[in-house]
């Protein structure tokens, strides 16, 4: 119950105490978005840290040297928490952003966070909005930034972190024609944290694991056709060999 509470002070306190702080990134972004970038991304790099410490979370990371830092780059997911983003995010190298679901968008302040740093709000009901979110994805990696996607759609309601819900091909294409690399993201334990205490947060241990670059440029048509499955499945077997580390 205390870190509940905790966290949802700081998380509070945070989002009111920085907006004097967004009106100056907002200022240095009309001449340099790129500084303004990097400045966003620390601090929200840093508000995360905090909130996992809040939280009581160890986190035990395998395959850190996959993460890219120097190019654009697709990080596919699993989803069972909304700590996925706050702990995932954290490791980041380069900039970039997450495509959320635009209900988060309604929340103040959190949605200027999220554009500063470089996230996308996708509406799933409306297919020519969703469209523009891959289109503008795809600029954005090409430009060298990251672009971090849970195709599942939602967030996996099961009691368990298998099976994994069936990946939406669609999200893929910001890999597939940009011929950015794709790293699958195995995210195992997370559920445990919040959401099957719901209201409160339990102190567990979670495991991640960047897994080896799919190199989307040397694939065939038809691997690119089927792109999703197999990330689905590199995952899927991910999680279950780190549950022994558990």
């Amino acid at each position: 119950m205390l870190r509940s509470l905790i966290s949802i002070i700081f998380a509070f306190l945070y989002l009111v105490l920085t907006l004097p702080v967004l009106g100056i990134i907002a200022l240095i972004r009309r001449k340099n978005p790129d500084r303004a970038g990097r400045i966003s991304q620390a601090m929200v790099r840093w508000a995360f840290r905090v909130l996992i410490v809040l939280a009581g979370i160890r986190i035990t990371t395998i395959g850190e040297e996959n993460i890219p830092d120097n190019r654009g780059a697709v990080f596919i997911g699993n989803h069972r928490s909304i700590y996925d983003v706050i702990m995932t995010y954290t490791y980041m190298k380069t900039q970039g952003g997450y495509i959320a679901k635009d209900s988060i968008e309604k929340i103040p302040i959190l949605r200027v966070w999220m554009r500063y740093i470089y996230c996308f709000f996708l509406n799933r009901s409306d297919l020519k909005q969703g469209m523009q979110v891959i289109l503008d994805a795809i600029a954005q990696v090409k430009t060298g930034k990251f672009v971090f996607i849970f195709p599942e759609g939602t967030r996996n309601k099961g009691e368990d972190d298998l099976p994994l819900l069936e990946f939406h091909e669609g999200s893929f294409r910001v890999a597939t024609k940009t011929g950015a690399p794709i790293i699958p993201v195995s995210i195992s334990n997370s559920i445990q944290i919040f959401e099957k205490h719901f209201p409160w947060l339990k102190p567990v241990h979670v495991i991640i694991e960047f897994g080896k670059p799919i190199e989307t440029g040397s694939l065939s048509r038809d691997e690119k056709k089927h792109i999703g499955a197999r990330t689905r499945e590199i995952i899927t077997e991910t999680i279950e060999r780190n549950r022994s580390l558990l």
